[in-house]
Parts: structure tokens; sequence; C-alpha cells
């Protein structure tokens, strides 16, 4: 049985991203550990994005480097947290009472 270090989890952090336009799926925006990924967050928290915390996801995702697009085989997965992101955005636009987004504008930041 493998052995985990004892003390705190380094952490980590990834950001994905899909512009329709230019991309074919979606791709690594950003990825880091330590103050690296704290940036990352903060960046995140800063404009406006969700955060959803996945080990999981992120173990998977963390093979590929900034840039890269995600695989297919990933993309059902993938699929869930824009599809996460989209809720959260759409309850903090009824919460706010603000229009919604015309169709190839950028959320809110």
């Amino acid at each position: 049985m493998k052995r985990r270090p004892s003390g705190p989890r380094r952490k980590e952090a990834l950001a994905l991203g899909y512009e329709p336009s230019r991309d074919e799926a979606p791709r690594v925006l950003a990825k880091g550990a330590g103050e690296l990924a704290e940036r990352i967050l903060a960046a995140a928290r800063a404009h406006g994005i969700p955060v959803r915390e996945d080990r999981s996801l992120l173990k998977l995702l963390s093979r590929l480097e900034p840039g890269d697009e995600i695989p297919p085989e990933l993309f059902l997965v993938v699929a869930e947290v824009f599809a996460f992101i989209y809720r959260v955005e759409e309850n903090w636009r009824g919460k706010t009472m603000l229009p919604a987004r015309e169709k190839n504008s950028k959320p809110p930041r």
C-alpha cells in the first residue's frame, strides 16, 4: 500500500478555457503548484471565475501542459466542469437580475 507523506498537501491548480471561434476543444490555460497555484486561484476569484475543486480531474489533466487541448477521452468530464460553471453563472445572473449574456459575449469577470 502506498503511503501518503505527512503534513499539508501542496496546493495545485489548473485553469481551463474554451473559445469556440478558435479552439476545437477546451484547452489548459495555466497550471501550477504552491505559490503559482495560489496566484491562479486568486486571478480566478478576482475575475469572478467559478472554481471547482476536483482532485481526480486535476490528476488526469495535470499530464497536460498550458496550451494543450483536452484529449477526446476527457471531453465528457470537462463538459461537466463547463456545465457547472454555466450553472453558477446563471444562478449569479438570476440573483443579481442582470440581463442574460449575449450569445458571443464573455461572462462577467
